[in-house]
């Protein structure tokens, strides 16, 4: 039996409600790491966040995503998932999608939103430019740290 995304969606869940600190599951080729201090312990194979307050559970799934940056990509800045969850170009299925290649945003304009256990978190941007690519579709489940848009910051 196969791990689907609402099957994770639930584990976050149940993990977030209990008292543990730490979880790991493995499961074929998916491992899953969950951390609620967002310290995922040195030889999991997962990676360490690099912020502990990032969120409130921390979540690495192996394999991950494979996403493509070439060398034309040089001096593009990448936006990354601030959680694990689905991500949502536009806030409703009714609504045009938040940003598209091309796209001029600014320092905190949203980009996407990501759900997690039904709360909505949104996707903002550091960096003012143009979004030049997005690396993920809409109800993609997405991984903590993974890149989702690359953006060309102003001036470059």
């Amino acid at each position: 039996m196969e791990l689907t995304d609402d099957d994770v969606l639930e584990i976050l869940k149940l993990f977030e409600q209990s008292k543990f600190d730490f979880l790991q599951l493995e499961q074929g080729e998916r491992k899953i790491t969950v951390s609620k201090g967002g310290y995922v312990p040195v030889g999991t194979g997962a990676g360490t966040p690099t912020s502990p307050a990032a969120a409130p559970a921390s979540v690495a799934a192996q394999p991950a995503p494979k996403v493509e940056i070439t060398a034309a990509d040089a001096g593009l800045v990448p936006v990354t998932a601030p959680m694990v969850g689905k991500f949502y170009a536009a806030a409703s299925p009714s609504d045009p999608p938040y940003v598209q290649p091309g796209t001029v945003v600014t320092v905190g304009a949203t980009l996407g939103l990501i759900e997690v256990m039904k709360v909505f978190a949104s996707i903002k941007t550091e960096t003012a430019g143009t979004i030049e690519k997005i690396l993920v579709t809409n109800g993609q489940f997405v991984e903590f740290g993974q890149p989702l848009f690359l953006l060309r910051p102003d001036g470059a």
